[in-house]
């Protein structure tokens, strides 16, 4: 047998999903709209973080009306009881249909329940179809860069040299702003007499728990987004009002943006990640506090724009998956939150705490500590 053909594998290999907390790489984002519309960027052309790249007008809220059955005629002869066109503008409370009868003792009408115009009239149903004004979107390039592809009545691809910093949660959509480091120390929670006039239109960054206190603090002040290590899960809802879900965010309104690097409680920032906004302090950056934990995973970032060359090798070591050296974070009890370097992957099952037999990594932690957790438990830390 040609030995070639089977080889029996000693070592174990594993692809994890992780977190990127670069220093220098190529970034391409992709600008499009969810429909159709007009692009303004050109290829070749440099960009800012709010120049507009696409827009187009989103169709109203339609509304229907049994104006027939309002009016008691038959929806076929609809037209003839119409005070406004099809197409035509109409205010809300106007009348658009209607008649008087009997030398004015019978008054029959239909009002507009909205601004807006006259989408359709049937004469079959005996209904108007109104339509609220188009709703104005546009998609600006969210980052600094260069405009690297245009896509005809879509959007545009936008690429940049930049810092990249994943967080594990986030809340509230995209904004940017310049970055302020508020402590040197991670391990430290954040007091609102951190919060000082020169924070208003910046992303402050540092420290190991933000409280209720302080995100109303920074919001009140003018501070478009706060990057830390953990929250308390009390505080997040009573900032939010409500328990949030475990699919997708993005879409709240806090007064600011909000990223959580590392997790839930008071956990200190990972010290490569402090030093990489350390080092681009006073620079703007582009923030989005998005998250998906599902399919389709997105992950809260913050994005920094910057002329330092990008470390393409670091980008292909990595690519390969989980080995012996890599930067690891445990993203579950006991060890959640926890960073640590893979020492060995186990090719055999193991039986672990919950009787199950599970593939394990065994990962020496930052304190020295040697620990075994399942594969699942872990997600690479790009640095």
């Amino acid at each position: 047998m040609n030995e070639g053909i089977l080889k029996i594998s000693t070592e174990a290999h594993a692809y994890t999903p992780g977190l990127k907390v670069k220093r220098s790489l190529r970034d391409r984002r992709v600008r499009r709209l969810p429909v159709l519309g007009d692009v303004h960027a050109k290829i070749g052309e440099v960009v800012d973080f709010l120049t507009p790249i696409v827009d187009t007008k989103i169709p109203g809220v339609p509304y229907v009306v049994n104006a027939a059955n309002e009016l008691g005629v038959f929806p076929k002869s609809l037209g003839e009881y119409m005070m406004k066109d099809v197409g035509e503008s109409v205010s809300e409370g106007e009348q658009i249909a209607g008649f008087t009868a009997f030398f004015g003792l019978m008054k029959k009408h239909v009002l507009s329940p909205i601004d807006g115009y006259i989408e359709t009239v049937s004469k079959v149903s005996g209904q108007i179809i109104l339509r609220e004004d188009p709703v104005p979107l546009m998609v600006n390039a969210y980052i600094s860069g260069k405009v690297v592809e245009v896509m005809e009545r879509e959007g545009a691809v936008v690429e940049t040299n930049a810092a990249l910093v994943q967080g594990i949660f986030g809340i509230g959509g995209e904004t940017h702003g310049r970055i302020k480091i508020l402590m040197d120390d991670p391990k430290t929670r954040l007091t609102v007499d951190l919060i000082t006039p020169e924070c208003k239109g910046k992303v402050l960054v540092g420290g190991s728990l933000v409280t209720k206190d302080f995100i109303e603090k920074a919001a009140n002040i003018g501070a478009v987004g706060i990057v830390t290590g953990g929250i308390r899960d009390i505080d997040l809802e009573e900032i939010l009002g409500y328990e949030i879900g475990v699919a997708i965010t993005g879409h709240e309104d806090i007064g600011l943006k909000l990223i959580i690097t590392e997790g839930f409680g008071m956990m200190a920032m990972n010290p490569r990640t402090l030093e990489i906004f350390k080092e681009f302090e006073g620079q703007m950056a582009a923030m989005n506090g998005s998250t998906q934990i599902r399919a389709g995973v997105i992950r809260p970032e913050v994005i920094i724009p910057h002329q330092l060359p990008a470390k393409k090798e670091v980008e292909n070591e990595l690519a390969g998956g989980m080995k012996p050296g890599t930067q690891i974070r445990i993203i579950r009890e006991p060890h959640f939150g926890a960073l640590g370097t893979v020492i060995n992957l186990h090719v055999d099952l193991k039986k672990v705490a919950t009787e199950s037999y599970v593939r394990v990594v065994e990962v020496k932690l930052e304190s020295g500590k040697r620990v075994m957790v399942p594969r699942a438990n872990v997600e690479i830390i790009e640095t």
